[in-house]
């Protein structure tokens, strides 16, 4: 039998004035002998993680669904007008092509309206960074964005931004959820639209954005002489169609392939198993149109088109596709060497790494004289650092491993928009300079060495999954690694906890770092292991990153494969573990 609890607020559900046909879905789950649905669908409510709402469509209160949003909307208007009382509020809402994306996005618009909030609707789908752009452009106090990302086509979800275009962070998060909490029904919530105060937009915000996109080029001339430098573009049927092409073609590119097969947005996303261009699968369409044309350069983003992947011919002429962290890399190595070279760095620049990230970028900034700030995984954290330097010192670029970089200030999230642009220059000054971003890669390792990161992903779905995931954490605390592939763990830092201990020594000291459900283990010479919950998808994320000298560039190869090889029994190791 399943826990009261669940069956408890199943019934405040089927007690409250929710449509008949979510009260049958119920009253399927409670008259079912299996409980495993009905536990997870009602077992908590969705909660506000680094994405915000994110989970898989239907009807509960742990599911995505009109009431559940409602909430969520009802709790966020509330807090607004708390946090802003006698004033005229805004917000601004986009939406992504997932299933229920536009409908969610009206939805989200009447409960704002309804509380007598101002809102600026997308007509359309359109990018998160849009919305984020939108938001600072247009003053709003909030904003939303109806999206799940790269999940797979059941999930949608709801990101949550401040005024300052950036998604919440404490305390907001956190009010947020108490006035959400607050809310004891679904008939709490003001579903009654006023269409008075709902104003759709769209090119008044599309101009603009493009406008600040191509201010941050650093290297027109290169895009001028490379202008028909030969591109593949694929969208995965998401909101990249409606501004990667656009500005693209704004700064200068001729010779650009869109993929047509995915270029129709499509919540079913149905030429891909996942909508993820971290996946090999996402991306082999555009491969293929690449290798057929003899392409400079494949990109594809993901279904809100805040992620980029690319992929670029190697030494040996096949294509390949680069991980997240070379790409962040490489645009931080491109940017930071022509801020040099235009004599624009005066020493009060700096960029963005997260802590799961690539230590190479901190590296390169080092070699360059830029301040490197590390923040926890999550773009809302190198936003809160934009907001704390505005108007103090200059902001360049920053970036994380899962695929998401930021170039220039105007937007605060990830802008697979921007890192589009920025990397099709990256790759037209290569070319121009009789280089490929091939080329580029070795360059760099061989001047700060090779890097060579991995990522575990362990799904553990449900409630019972939950409660793994938390009792993996434990056991990493209670027995911490002590060493890692045959070499002794040196550090061992604890983000719950806010403390890094020197393992030799004994010595404790304090962290400042916000708390974060985050172990990592590091090694002398640079090894790095990193254990993490996800705050958006059911896993336990475990991240490696080892490193070697590269002396030569024609090492390449048998560095990397020796790098891959020491992954490889780090990865034993800690499946031993879990």
């Amino acid at each position: 039998m399943t826990a009261s609890a669940e069956k408890q607020r199943a019934q405040a559900w089927l007690d409250s004035n929710i449509d008949e046909a979510s009260k049958a879905e119920i009253r399927k789950m409670m008259a079912s002998e299996n409980t495993d649905e009905l536990v997870d669908s009602f077992y908590r409510n969705l909660e506000f993680g680094t994405g915000g709402l994110r989970g898989i469509m239907g009807i509960g209160s742990n599911r995505v669904n009109k009431y559940t949003l409602g909430m969520a909307t009802q709790g966020l208007a509330n807090y607004l007008r708390m946090t802003y009382p006698g004033e005229q509020i805004s917000v601004a809402i986009a939406y992504d092509s997932r299933n229920n994306s536009q409908y969610f996005g009206e939805v989200t618009a009447g409960v704002f309206s309804a509380n007598g909030i101002q809102v600026y609707l997308f007509e359309a789908l359109r990018p998160t960074p849009e919305l984020s752009f939108a938001i600072r452009h247009l003053g709003c106090k909030s904003g939303v964005v109806l999206t799940a990302s790269h999940n797979p086509k059941e999930y949608n979800g709801y990101k949550a931004y401040w005024n300052d275009g950036a998604q919440v962070t404490p305390p907001h998060d956190k009010n947020i959820i108490t006035e959400v909490n607050k809310i004891l029904s679904v008939d709490d919530v003001n579903f009654q639209a006023d269409e008075s105060k709902i104003k759709r937009i769209s090119a008044e915000i599309d101009v603009p954005y493009l406008e600040a996109v191509a201010a941050n080029v650093v290297t027109p001339e290169a895009i001028k002489n490379q202008q028909d430098l030969k591109i593949v573009f694929s969208s995965i049927h998401g909101t990249g169609i409606t501004m990667v092409p656009a500005i693209l073609a704004k700064l200068g590119f001729t010779n650009v392939h869109i993929v047509e097969e995915q270029a129709t947005p499509d919540g079913n996303f149905p030429t891909v198993v996942y909508p993820n261009p971290e996946e090999t699968e996402a991306m082999s369409i555009a491969l293929a149109r690449a290798k057929a044309i003899d392409a400079d350069l494949v990109m594809a983003t993901d279904p809100d088109a805040d992620r980029v992947g690319i992929g670029v011919k190697n030494h040996h002429g096949e294509w390949q596709l680069l991980n997240g962290n070379q790409t962040g890399a490489l645009l931080i190595y491109y940017l930071l060497k022509q801020w040099e070279a235009k004599g624009k760095l005066t020493g009060n620049q700096y960029i963005c790494n997260t802590i799961v990230t690539t230590d190479l970028i901190d590296v390169i900034a080092d070699h360059f004289g830029v301040e490197c700030i590390n923040t926890l995984t999550g773009f809302k954290w190198i936003a809160a650092v934009l907001l704390e330097n505005e108007g103090k010192k200059e902001y360049i670029a920053g970036g994380e491993e899962s695929y998401g970089y930021l170039i220039g200030d105007s937007v605060r999230d990830k802008d697979a928009v921007a890192s589009c642009a920025m990397i099709a220059e990256l790759v037209a000054y290569a070319k121009d300079k009789g280089q490929s971003l091939f080329d580029m890669l070795t360059e760099m390792y061989l001047q700060f060495g090779m890097y060579r990161e991995h990522l575990i992903s362990i799904k553990k779905t449900g409630k019972a999954g939950a409660e793994e995931i938390q009792a993996l954490m434990a056991k990493l605390r209670a027995t911490p690694l002590d060493s890692i592939d045959g070499e002794a763990v040196t550090t061992a830092i604890d983000y719950q906890a806010k403390t890094s201990q020197d393992l030799a020594s004994g010595k404790v000291s304090p962290i400042a770092f916000p708390k974060s459900n985050v172990l990592q283990f590091l090694t002398a010479s640079g090894t790095k292991v990193s254990a993490r919950p996800s705050g958006t998808e059911p896993k336990i994320k475990f991240y490696i990153s080892v490193n070697a000298p590269l002396a030569r560039a024609e090492d390449f190869d048998a560095v990397y494969a020796a790098l891959g090889e020491k992954i490889g029994r780090i990865e034993s190791q800690i499946q031993a573990v879990v």
